[in-house]
């Protein structure tokens, strides 16, 4: 070896005597352990924490709930586990498998075309228990009205219609159960032309509304139940929330909401595997805009949908123009279900995943479902959004599985019969900043921009209960002024009207004595906190202020005081 070659000489050629192949082994494997990492993939550790069994299903209810007694403790699949398919160990596989593929079964639906108010136009696609047994039956036949087969309205996620495969998925298993299905298209969506100045967004909740009013009044003897997936089922959470005991749906499911969307537009943007789903939203909302360019180019800002890089820039720039909300955060808070969560009524199973990369696990209202009697939250480690595809060859989908038991044991119990009971959430409603109050701005004449917020309203209700008092006050007052003037009345009888008009002392004191226990309360607490100032200032300032003392005693008695004593 030459004693001038470098180290990093040698070095060099001792890695060129490395075979090439073993490079590109090594790079395989690095790009598989940073695949496995960045796909999220479980796999070894379904294998080594569970032995592929699976994780227990977790389930979040009230104690002593009822639903969960005579309902959720019979269904098997919400006490068993979940296990993904093995070679879709990944919530991005899990989603990605199902956008792409999905297996749905084949069949074909029957459309109905459902008119509203504003001139909208809704493509119900119906899916009878009778097509999927094999029953001849004529395509123009439809459900008599006494029939008392039960329904499920069935509500698309984002961009999502009725022939998305897990909407066929859940539309076939209902179907073939004994139930009739049907699925309530988002407008302008399922090839269906908007006819309105009104689209479709994550708080919509009119249209279902409609649609579930026409159901219960065409089929009266028909029970009703409701499915929301994603969007869907923020929208179908907000509209039972809305409703609260007046609504004919005797059971609801809610699979994979988003509950909060300013929490879930925060996720999305954290990671850069999550921004390949914004993108991918943004460009479906993109290719749903260009279907109806001719409306949404009058609506909103057609420029700016174009130029749309994320879900929110499509919401600044569509849907909360078409929507009339000031800002995309106003929109989002407003819309989201979560808030709506305490006045669901009617038994409702939630069903969501801790690794959903849509719709974080950090929006998902844990207390607010835990107070709530009329809800189970049921959760899964593993499954992705509106994924959890089972089995070696991945045809099923868990969730729906879990729907139809759930469905199938609160029909046949008596539980869907009892009176519903309105929910009142026990948390504190959160206030509000103006801007998320209607009307919100005022602009006037000279340019000046003032907020005007429910506090006006609030003020005017005041004013009118107030003008009310006194009204009564001065018509007491001419009673009494009258009862007083009067000569041919007795005094008994006008003592008598003077007590009518006045409180009594006992009265009184009755409504004071709360105020004043409250004012000696504070008087008490006010002279505590006023001796406590005193105390730690003596002790705070004692180092300074005895120093000071102290020479000057010595001062004042150096000729009193004998000199030990002074410390001399």
């Amino acid at each position: 070896m030459d004693c001038s070659d470098s180290p990093y000489d040698l070095l060099f050629k001792s890695l060129s005597l490395i075979p090439i192949s073993h490079y590109l082994l090594g790079f395989l494997l690095l790009s598989l352990v940073f695949l496995y990492n960045f796909l999220e993939i479980h796999l070894l550790r379904d294998l080594i924490a569970t032995g592929f069994r699976g994780h227990p299903v977790s389930l979040t209810f009230a104690s002593g709930s009822e639903l969960y007694e005579a309902v959720a403790s019979k269904c098997q699949i919400l006490h068993g586990r979940y296990l993904a398919t093995s070679w879709l160990s990944s919530p991005h596989l899990q989603t990605a498998f199902l956008s792409f593929f999905g297996r749905p079964p084949v069949f074909s639906y029957r459309r109905q075309l459902f008119h509203t108010s504003d001139g909208g136009t809704i493509a119900l696609d119906w899916l009878m228990n009778s097509d999927v047994m094999g029953v001849a039956i004529n395509m123009n036949d439809t459900i008599r009205k006494d029939d008392k087969t039960p329904i499920v309205v069935v509500i698309p996620g984002l961009t999502s219609d009725s022939a998305s495969a897990y909407i066929k998925h859940l539309a076939f298993k209902m179907a073939k159960s004994g139930w009739n299905v049907v699925v309530s298209n988002h407008r302008g969506l399922g090839g269906i032309s908007v006819t309105s100045d009104c689209m479709y967004n994550a708080g919509w909740t009119e249209d279902i509304r409609k649609i579930v009013d026409h159901l219960h009044c065409q089929y009266p003897e028909a029970p009703l139940f409701a499915v929301g997936t994603s969007i869907g089922a923020n929208v179908l959470v907000k509209y039972l929330g809305e409703d609260g005991v007046n609504i004919p749906l005797v059971g609801a499911a809610a699979i994979c909401s988003t509950w909060d969307l300013l929490i879930c537009d925060r996720f999305i943007n954290r990671k850069l595997v999550q921004k390949f789903y914004d993108k991918a939203l943004t460009i479906g909302l993109q290719g749903y805009a260009q279907l109806h360019q001719p409306i949404l180019s009058r609506l909103a800002d057609w420029e700016g949908i174009k130029k749309s890089r994320s879900v929110r820039d499509f919401d600044n720039y569509a849907t909360r123009l078409v929507g009339k909300y000031e800002t995309v955060d106003t929109y989002y808070r407003r819309c989201s279900s979560a808030s709506f969560v305490g006045n669901v009524s009617v038994p409702l199973l939630c069903i969501s995943t801790l690794d959903d990369p849509v719709c974080t696990r950090e929006a998902i209202p844990w207390d607010e479902c835990k107070a709530n009697k009329n809800i189970i939250l049921a959760t899964t480690k593993h499954g992705g959004h509106l994924g959890f595809f089972e089995g070696l060859t991945a045809k099923s989908l868990w969730w729906v599985r879990a729907v139809d038991e759930f469905f199938n044991v609160l029909h046949s119990t008596e539980f869907i019969h009892r009176k519903k009971e309105a929910q009142v959430s026990p948390l504190p409603v959160p206030l509000e900043s103006s801007i998320d109050q209607g009307p919100y701005v005022n602009v006037t004449k000279d340019g000046m921009v003032t907020a005007i917020g429910n506090k006006q309203t609030n003020m005017e209700e005041e004013e009118e209960l107030c003008h009310e008092h006194t009204l009564h006050t001065e018509k007491d007052e001419d009673k009494v002024s009258v009862a007083e003037a009067s000569g041919n009345k007795s005094k008994e009888r006008t003592h008598s009207k003077t007590e009518l008009s006045q409180p009594s002392e006992h009265d009184r004191s009755r409504v004071t004595a709360p105020v004043k226990r409250r004012m000696d309360q504070l008087s008490r607490y006010s002279r505590k906190s006023i001796w406590l100032l005193v105390y730690i200032a003596i002790v705070t300032t004692w180092p300074l202020v005895g120093s000071a003392l102290l020479l000057t005693l010595k001062k004042k008695f150096k000729n009193v005081l004998p000199a030990a004593l002074l410390g001399r």
